[in-house]
This record gives C-alpha cells, structure tokens and sequence, in this order.
C-alpha cells in the first residue's frame, strides 16, 4: 500500500484521498436508500420527460439528465452515482483551493468529509432533485473563486498562464451549472460579479466573460430556445405566484390602503376572504394558490394583477418588503417560523409514499406508469437502511435543525471566517470566497415561495469548507505576506552608441 502512495504525486494525494473517502460515504447513502431520494417534485420530472409534457417550469436541463439515465437503464440509480462522483470531485477541488491559502491537509480532509457524512447534506447528494447539480456547481464556483482570489495574494494577477485559465474555466461551469439547474440560478452569478470584480480588479475582462456569458446563455435558453423545440412554456400563474402572495400579505396587514377598483380585481380570482385570511400568511407562497383561488382566471387577468403589484409596491413598500423577507426567512434565520403557518424548517425525507406524493391519486398518466415500480426507494442492503434512515431522522431533532438543515448559520460563519483571514493578512482578495455563499443567500431573499430547507444546502457546504481558514498559516513567495503584483516588465529602448570622440591631430 505504501509504495502505490508512493507513486502519487505528492500534490495529488490530498485531493484524491478527499475524492476517495467522500466517494465511498456518498456510496453508502446510495446503497442505503438507492436508487435515490425522492420528492414530488422527482416524480414531475419523470412525468415530464415519460409522457411528453417537457415543461421548463422546473430545470429542462435536470430533466434531460433524468431522461437519460431512464433511457440508458431503465432506472435513475445512474444519475443519482453520477452525482455524488461530481460532488466529491468538486470537493477534492475545493480542498486544493484551501491549500493555497495554507490551510493543512488533515483540516481540509476534515471538512470535506463532514459534508458528506451530516445525513442532512450527505444524503442531499442522492436525491433525484435539481438542486443537487445545482449545488455541485456552486462548490465548484467557489473553488474557482478561491483560487483567483490566492493568484492575487501570491502577486500574480497579471499572470495569464494555463492554471489561470483552467480557474477562469471552472468559474464559468459553476456559474452555468447554476443557471441550468435552477431558474434564477442566473441570479447567482448577477450578484456575484460585483463582489469578484472589486476583489479581483486586475483580472475583470475574465470575470466578466465567466459571469455574464453564462447568464446570457441560461436566459436564452430559457426565453428563446426551449419555447422553440416545444417545451412547455410555466403558465403565468406559476411565473407570478409570489408576486399574487405578496399582494395578499399587504392586504391582510393593511386592507384601508386597496381602492375599490383593486378589490374588485382581487375578487374576480378569489373571495376577498380568502386575500385578507389564509392567502395573507408571509411564511409560505402556496397557501395563497390553493383553493378558493382560480388559478386559470389568475392566469387570465395576471397582468393586472401585476400592475395591482406594483401599486402596493409604490405605496406600502415596507409592507411589501417585509412580505419577502419574512418568505424568505430560510435564507437569513438561524431558526425556524411558526409551524401552524408552515413556517417551520421544510424537509423532504429520503422515502416515496405509495401514492407518489399524490401524484397517483390524481394523475393516472403516473398511476398507470410503466416506471412507477422504480419510483420507490430499494435498498441495496435492508441493515444499512435502517441505520442510515434512523441517523436521518435523529439529524432532524428541532434543537439541531439550526445547524443541520438551515444554511443562513453556515453563511454567517463563512463571513466571519473569511473577513477574519482576510484582516489576519491585511488584504481584501480573500472575500471573493465570500461573493459565492452571499450571492445564494441573497438570491433566495429575493425569491423564495417557502422555507425549503434544499434551498440553502448549498451555502450548508460552503459555510463548512471555509471553517479550516481559522488556522490557515499562508506563506506567499518567500514571506509570510502577501506578496506585491507583479509588474509587467518595461521594454528596453536602445540608445545609439556615442560618437568616438575625434582623435587628436598630429
């Protein structure tokens, strides 16, 4: 064993020691719940890509992988492996990262493997669901971003060399991977670019080409390109569901400031009851789409509604700003809201009901499906499932959830992690880390239809990976400080020869 370590590379060792390790406790939440986590929102994308309703409501770039992996085998154990081989890659990249801020490697490996060993984020990895890749590109992302953010302290900005164009390569996969699989994933990358660009000023043309072409490419896909090979357009009730929300949290709070003419708008969709009374609940957007409203007439007359939108805005816009933060209280609360309002931390457990979620109580494309077999979690080994679901659940104890399934603590602590570095060692480079896990946390402040636990796993990784940063001992160049850009060399010019001065007469 030891001379085929011998045979490493030395710089090699550490990533694929941390590939190694996370890879085989990614297997064992594979086996024990295999062939992956389920939610309903799984079984819309298997309804999707197996009856032909291609819909790009949820990520069509999510649903063409769940499409190939049932083509290729009939089942989605595929996409699920290939997931967890993408996320203990992009977590042996990240521990490279680290290296370069001096971080040592026994606390990097540390970290690396607690984010696959938390049942919370660990078993995340295997779910059939869009936010895995999604979160696969932001490790990524930030592993990129680290390592520009290290070209500067180590003074070599200016230095286009292969490496340099590898990070900026891997910067845009994060940053397109993101955009793909999520629908405001482009959102990421808009928030981020400031932060990248002010942090690393000598290399802004590349940032500026791993940012906005990403963006440009998720939006033209979505606008442009899936309508046109017939994908599903989301109806306008699905697009401007938390915009109907606000509207209804306003008016539960302050119904004196709506006109009339607003109340009869309001009234053509739904019982004005119904507005001011179950709809007005700030903590979760659903509860405002569900019966008594009618969607289809929400639909009809939404650009109304979204003019009524902006009215409110304009006239009670504390109102409606506090309608979006209590919503996205997930992404900045360390702890959760009032369950009798469903504003408690939402987790989706790694098991499938009989009915798929009610899918097969209402849906008879699913109820007669020939993969509805597969649609259910197997086991590899029955032990192992028991012991893996039972540490699950105890993961979910509600003292613990404010570290185990909420990331607004994980990014708190990358802040204070990363700002204390960066004081430590009198530099502003390290904090283009920190645009990745502020751009996400913010993106989901912006919007964000209920307190979903999956949608702040991925700043969970981030935050985890930045805390070996606290006995970071960097050493740059020969010093211990960071060292001056380098200059670009002046080119010489040449100077004539002096003339030879006359030799005397004789």
């Amino acid at each position: 064993m030891n001379r085929i370590v011998e045979r490493i590379p030395a710089q090699r060792r550490l990533p694929l020691a941390v590939y190694a390790a996370t890879q085989l406790i990614f297997l064992v939440w594979w086996a024990a719940f295999y062939p992956g986590g389920m939610s309903y929102d799984s079984i819309s994308y298997v309804w999707h890509v197996t009856t032909g309703h291609w819909m790009s409501n949820h990520s069509v770039a999510y649903d063409g992988l769940v499409w190939l992996s049932l083509q290729l085998t009939g089942d989605l154990a595929l996409l699920t492996f290939a997931q967890s081989v993408a996320m203990a890659a992009a977590l042996a990249y990240v521990v490279v990262t680290l290296r370069m801020f001096g971080v040592k490697g026994k606390w990097s490996f540390t970290a690396a493997v607690a984010c696959a060993v938390l049942p919370s984020i660990g078993t995340f990895v295997i779910y059939v669901w869009k936010d895995v890749p999604f979160a696969i590109g932001a490790v990524v992302a930030f592993g990129a971003a680290g390592r520009l953010a290290a070209r500067r302290l180590r003074g070599e900005s200016q230095l286009r060399d292969k490496a340099f164009r590898n990070e900026i390569v891997m910067l845009f996969i994060g940053f397109l991977a993101m955009g793909l699989f999520r629908n405001n994933g482009l959102l990421v990358a808009v928030i981020a670019v400031p932060v990248l660009l002010l942090t690393l000023p000598k290399m802004r043309k590349w940032l500026l080409f791993a940012t906005v072409v990403p963006v440009t490419i998720a939006a033209l896909l979505q606008t442009v390109i899936y309508p046109a090979i017939g994908v599903i357009t989301p109806t306008k009730d699905q697009v401007y569901a938390m915009n109907y929300a606000d509207i209804a949290v306003v008016y539960g709070k302050v119904p004196q400031t709506f006109t009339q003419a607003d109340k009869d708008l309001m009234a053509k969709v739904a019982p004005l009851s119904h507005w001011g009374g179950r709809a007005a609940n700030c903590y979760n957007a659903d509860w405002a789409m569900k019966k008594p409203m009618n969607r289809k007439l929400a639909d009809q007359y939404n650009d109304q509604l979204i003019d009524l939108w902006f009215r409110v805005l304009k006239r009670t816009p504390d109102q409606m700003i506090a309608a979006r933060v209590c919503r996205s209280h997930i992404a900045w609360s360390p702890f959760p809201g009032p369950v009798d309002k469903m504003g408690h931390t939402l987790i989706s457990p790694p098991s499938v009901p009989k009915n798929l979620f009610g899918w097969a109580d209402w849906n008879p494309e699913m109820a007669d499906s020939p993969y509805r077999p597969i649609l259910k979690i197997r086991p590899l080994n029955d032990q192992l499932h028991d012991a893996a679901f039972f540490a699950w659940k105890a993961s979910k104890t509600p003292q613990l959830q404010w570290l185990l399934f909420r990331g607004a603590i994980w990014c708190y602590a990358a802040y204070a992690v990363v700002l204390a570095f960066s004081r430590r060692n009198r530099t502003w480079a390290p904090v283009a880390l920190l645009s990745i896990p502020l751009a996400l946390q913010l993106t989901v402040v912006a919007a964000n239809p209920a307190p979903l636990a999956r949608y702040m796993f991925a700043p969970m990784f981030l935050g985890i990976l930045t805390l070996p940063l606290i006995g970071a001992k960097p050493r740059f160049g020969k010093g211990s400080k960071p060292q001056p850009e380098q200059q670009e060399p002046k080119k010489e010019t040449a100077t004539p020869d002096p003339e030879p001065e006359p030799e005397p007469v004789a």
